[in-house]
C-alpha cells in the first residue's frame, strides 16, 4: 500500500477512531466470507500468501511527504483467495507530534472484465501514538480500473472518504490517472496525475514519474520524481526524488 494524510495542521474532530476500527474489522470480515465462497465455489483449498518490504528515502503519499522528508521503513501482507484479497501494511510516519507509525488495513475484489482488471475494495488507515483527540484514523472506499496496451499498462482509480484524516467531518475524494511501461525485461517506467479534493477546500494536484529496475526476482529498485502544485501548504508539498529499495517474496 501505498499509502497518507496532508501534513497541513489537522483539525481536531469528536468521532472516527472507532469507525475506522470497526471499518477495519467489517473488511476483514468480509474479505472472509469472500474467500470462503470463493473456495466453495472453485474447491480451492486456502489463499495464496505474498509479503513485502521497502526502505525508502522519504515515505511520500500522494504527493506529501509522511515522514518530515526524512527515511522509512514498512512492510505488509496480502493474501488472495480467488477474486478476492485482504491484506495489511505499515509504516513510521513523523507528523511532528507523538504519532510514530501508520497501519493500513485493506480488502476488496479484483477480476478482469472484457480485457479490463477491475478494482473495488476499501482502506482503514490507523495510526499508533497519535495525540489524544486527534482522530487521525479513516476509512476510503475504491475502485479502480485498468487496462494492457502491448508493453504499457494504463489505469485509473479513484479515492473517497466520509470523514477525512483530521478534518472536522469533511469529505473527501482522490482521482487519479497513471501508466506504466515496459521499455526492457527488468525495466519499468511509470507515472501518474491525480487531484485531492477535501470539503474543506485543502484541494491540490499531484503528479509523481519515475524508473523501477528489477535486480532480481525479489528485490526491486525505485526512483522516483514527486510534486504538487501547493507548495504554500507546506515544505511536505515541495517537489522531491524518493528512492526506494523493495523486496516481495
Amino acid at each position: 500500500m501505498t499509502r497518507k494524510p496532508s501534513l497541513k495542521t489537522p483539525r481536531l474532530k469528536a468521532s472516527g477512531r472507532n469507525d475506522a476500527l470497526f471499518a477495519a474489522a467489517c473488511l476483514a470480515v468480509l474479505a472472509g466470507v469472500g474467500f470462503c465462497s470463493q473456495a466453495k465455489a472453485q474447491d480451492v483449498t486456502g489463499p495464496s500468501v505474498s509479503w513485502n518490504g521497502a526502505l525508502t528515502s522519504d515515505y511520500v503519499f500522494r504527493g506529501v511527504s509522511q515522514t518530515s522528508e526524512n527515511p522509512a521503513i514498512s512492510a505488509g501482507v496480502d493474501a488472495t483467495f480467488g477474486d478476492f484479497y485482504a491484506g495489511g501494511w505499515a509504516s513510521n510516519v513523523d507528523f511532528g507530534d507523538d504519532t510514530d507509525a501508520e497501519v493500513d488495513v485493506y480488502g476488496g475484489w479484483r477480476s478482469e472484465l472484457s480485457g479490463w482488471t477491475v478494482d473495488l475494495g476499501g482502506v482503514a488507515y490507523l495510526y499508533t501514538g497519535q495525540p489524544d483527540g486527534a482522530d487521525y484514523d479513516y476509512v476510503e472506499l475504491k475502485a479502480a480500473a485498468s487496462r494492457a496496451v502491448g508493453p504499457a499498462t494504463l489505469g485509473v482509480v479513484t479515492y473517497w472518504s466520509p470523514d477525512f484524516f483530521g478534518a472536522s467531518e469533511d469529505e473527501a475524494t482522490y482521482l487519479e490517472a497513471n501508466a506504466a511501461f515496459v521499455p526492457a525485461d527488468g525495466w519499468t517506467l511509470s507515472g501518474a496525475v491525480g487531484r485531492q479534493w477535501v470539503s474543506s477546500d485543502l484541494d491540490y494536484t499531484t503528479w509523481n514519474a519515475g524508473v523501477a529496475y528489477a535486480l532480481t526476482d525479489h528485490l526491486a529498485l525505485d526512483v522516483r520524481y514527486h510534486d504538487t502544485d501547493q507548495h504554500d501548504f507546506g515544505e511536505a508539498y515541495g517537489a522531491r526524488a524518493v528512492a526506494s529499495l523493495k523486496a516481495t517474496f
